[in-house]
């Protein structure tokens, strides 16, 4: 193979070493590169994402670079690591991220493993969730007290280890139509084995149980048993179930684990069991529900728009192959900004200004960037598609910290 002068494919240069060779995916280059450039010049932080080439003449090969670094922060901590990056465009696969030496490193790598096995973005959503709705009951400032914090640790704790369970266990039976969507997760791409991807997701799950029963919490037990049901009904390929293969039972099984049976669980443990009131239907809690329902429904619709490929070569009909990808794109823009709007003519009606104006002009900003971002999305990159779902993510944690304004 006709070896490429590295400055052609890198926009820095003055490597220290280099070495070129060929292999069957295309040109593997391995050099070093001095520590200075390895910093960001506006924060002087540690590069922390994959570096990507890309050269004309390899347009349709998958190129391998290797980065030997040494860097301060690697002298103070770990001594040397080393940078995969690996791109594949063709398929637009996500690269795989850092991988370190030394016995820390080795922690680092495998608690990288997990997060990704557990999915951290969705996890980072429960917890806020369960933040928010324990938030909700709270008349006073006399109900900020101990009591208050340890019952958010008793539904916080084994709703997200339930969270872990919903995430993994679709992670064990979706294994082989990741390695054509997702190869970069821990199962498909073989970084972590199956009968540890089931030990863990079973720990999680036996645990959650536990804890239900153990804090003596009815609201809590039945919201950790119907999340397990729907999370399993989801993933689990069994007779009557395998529901992501039903646009409609997809979606309704993730509304209901998020905008309804976390949100109402939460609030009714907090409410009956921490503060020993009577339950009540708040304000509040209605607009959480409603309000979550138009998101999720479009999280759970969208999500399925990266991974057409995948689905086909399994028999698995989302609404992405049965309409088209800019079909389900445009309703779920249209089923959020109807939500946004919605929200603003409730919390026009708020008798407090300060909690009117908070929720009309936030989420007005919300409508306006969703709007704005889906003017430019390319259906075709996966790398956009995948940066528009971590998008909608972050307006879940938005919204559940807007919801606290609605009284």
């Amino acid at each position: 193979m006709e070896s490429v002068a590295l400055p052609r494919l890198l926009p820095f240069h003055g490597f220290a070493t280099r070495r070129q060779s060929s292999n069957s995916k295309g040109l593997v280059t391995q050099f070093q590169v001095p520590k200075d450039q390895m910093y960001h010049s506006h924060c002087k932080s540690f590069l922390d994402k994959p570096i990507m080439a890309h050269h004309p003449r390899f347009f349709h090969s998958a190129i391998d670079l290797r980065y030997s670094v040494k860097s301060r922060f690697q002298q103070r901590q770990f001594r040397k690591s080393y940078i995969h990056a690996t791109l594949n465009h063709a398929s637009g696969n996500e690269p795989k991220v850092v991988h370190l030496k030394g016995f820390w490193g080795s922690v680092w790598n495998k608690l990288n493993i997990l997060s990704r096995y557990c999915r951290v973005y969705a996890l980072v959503g429960t917890i806020i969730g369960a933040i928010s709705a324990s938030l909700l009951p709270i008349e006073s400032m006399a109900d900020i007290s101990p009591k208050f914090l340890v019952g958010l640790l008793k539904g916080l704790i084994p709703s997200t280890l339930m969270a872990i369970y919903v995430s993994t266990v679709n992670c064990i039976y979706d294994v082989e139509i990741d390695k054509i969507n997702k190869p970069y997760l821990p199962l498909a791409s073989g970084e972590l084995s199956m009968a540890a991807g089931i030990a863990f997701t079973v720990i999680c799950a036996s645990l959650s149980f536990a804890m239900g029963f153990m804090f003596q919490s009815l609201p809590l037990l039945w919201a950790m048993l119907l999340m397990f049901l729907f999370g399993s009904a989801y993933s689990v390929d069994l007779p009557y179930l395998r529901w992501k293969q039903s646009a409609f039972l997809a979606a309704l099984s993730i509304l209901c684990m998020r905008a309804i049976i976390m949100p109402i669980a939460i609030y009714m443990h907090m409410q009956t069991q921490t503060f020993r009131r009577p339950f009540v239907i708040s304000r509040s809690l209605v607009f959480t529900v409603v309000s979550l329902c138009f998101l999720m429904t479009a999280i759970s619709l969208f999500k399925d728009i990266p991974d057409v490929e995948g689905d086909k070569s399994f028999g698995v009909k989302s609404l992405s192959i049965r309409i088209g990808k800019e079909q389900v794109f445009r309703l779920c823009i249209s089923i959020l900004l109807t939500g946004y709007c919605a929200a603003m003519v409730v919390g026009a009606s708020s008798s407090s200004i300060y909690n009117k104006l908070v929720t009309v002009l936030g989420h007005g900003i919300l409508a306006w960037l969703v709007w704005r971002r889906s003017q430019s999305l390319d259906l075709e990159s996966k790398a956009e598609i995948h940066s528009f779902y971590m998008f909608f993510w972050k307006l879940y944690y938005t919204e559940y910290l807007l919801v606290l304004f609605v009284r």
